[in-house]
């Protein structure tokens, strides 16, 4: 006698934010688009409450700095793969729009020529071939996302396949971004050499050093922030994102379960790579400047540190971790130039012995305990 198969009910999709989750997503929406823009344009210079241009700078580039941190928890938080590298990931987007920026200079260079300066300066006589769709918008924005993408899928696809992980893929992954920086300083690749692109004046041929432009910038970093919380919270929620938690907590028991790890992983290493191209393209319009001190290993590894001082696996903790640690840097840079380094070093050790979950670990040994005692 056949004995009837009972099916095991699933249990349900968590819901994407909670409703104070929700909340504080509508408030941050609100000071991104309402009050930041009002602070700035509409309050007097005079008031306390005016935003000054320093401070709408400064915050629109630790949002794109927030947005990489992001991406790293996606692929070191919830799938287990440190990365040293993804600071080329964020220079290949900045240098894609960078590219557009510098075309739509025009004849307002120094040299009055239809070519970038630094070309004219080289003796180059056209464009080359990699910046035929340079003078597009529409193509920069396919190039902003794609070419971070295909790099990262073509590397990913060779490492993960060869099952590369641990700290030998962290090693590889900085010699990456150490020998594309090598590359963007040489003159001949067309990329401004060391000194890489600036003097932009426009964007869709609005003047980009205005305040309006400024503040629309900040607007747009913002936005994209928020949506790729939204997207990252989303991913985690569903079923691609509990087997990327499985690779990460046990990956020879997923394959042993009938899953390949490989698509999985490539997957949200492409994502978190074109994130971070998105990242760079929204900061170099806000910075008036990109060059390849971008793919510097010191960059990636701060992205790292980003996320492990905010909290590895919350999504939130990295965001916070990156205006914690970008913040503390803006200030400690002018005030005490020379600690800098030492402050960041010690800061990363500290975290990693006595808050091995980060910021938003130690909130929720907080909240936990309080909770404790009103019980």
């Amino acid at each position: 006698m056949n004995t009837p198969i009972t099916a095991i009910p699933l249990p349900a999709s968590a819901p994407l934010l909670s409703r104070t989750g929700w909340a504080t997503f509508c408030v941050t929406l609100i000071v991104i688009c309402a009050v930041a823009p009002v602070l700035n344009l509409w309050v007097p210079a005079g008031s306390m409450f005016h935003l000054s241009d320093y401070g709408v700078g400064l915050v629109g580039r630790i949002m794109c700095y927030a947005i990489c941190a992001l991406a790293m928890d996606l692929i070191w938080g919830f799938t287990g793969i440190l990365s040293l590298g993804h600071g080329l990931f964020f220079a290949l987007g900045g240098y894609a729009m960078g590219m557009y920026l510098m075309r739509q200079i025009g004849l307002d260079g120094n040299y009055k020529s239809a070519l970038p300066d630094f070309m004219v300066f080289l003796d180059w006589k056209e464009l080359p071939w990699h910046w035929t769709f340079s003078d597009s918008f529409v193509a920069t924005l396919f190039l902003i996302i794609a070419v971070p993408g295909l790099v990262a899928f073509v590397f990913g696809y060779f490492a993960f396949r060869s099952r590369i992980k641990g700290v030998y893929f962290s090693i590889i992954t900085q010699a990456m971004t150490f020998a594309a920086m090598l590359l963007f300083f040489r003159n001949e690749t067309g990329f401004g050499g060391n000194n890489g692109f600036t003097d932009f004046k426009r964007i869709l041929d609005i003047p980009i050093a205005t305040q309006e432009m400024r503040m629309t910038l900040f607007v747009l970093t913002g936005l994209t922030l928020l949506g790729f919380f939204l997207l990252a919270r989303w991913l985690i929620t569903t079923k691609f994102g509990r087997v990327l938690q499985a690779v990460r907590d046990a990956e020879s028991r997923v394959m042993f379960s009938g899953y390949n790890p490989l698509g999985y992983k490539l997957t949200i290493w492409t994502i978190s790579a074109m994130m971070c191209g998105v990242a760079g393209a929204l900061y170099v319009p806000q910075v008036g400047i990109i060059n390849p001190s971008e793919m510097s290993p010191a960059n990636s590894i701060e992205i790292a540190i980003w996320a492990a001082v905010g909290g590895r696996a919350t999504l939130i903790g990295p965001i916070l971790g990156a205006f914690i640690v970008s913040g503390a840097k803006s200030w400690l840079t002018v005030a005490y130039p020379e600690f800098w380094l030492y402050f960041l070093g010690a800061l990363f050790i500290g975290v990693t012995l006595f808050l091995p979950q980060g910021v938003m670990g130690l909130v929720g040994r907080i909240l936990s305990r309080k909770k404790g005692e009103r019980a």
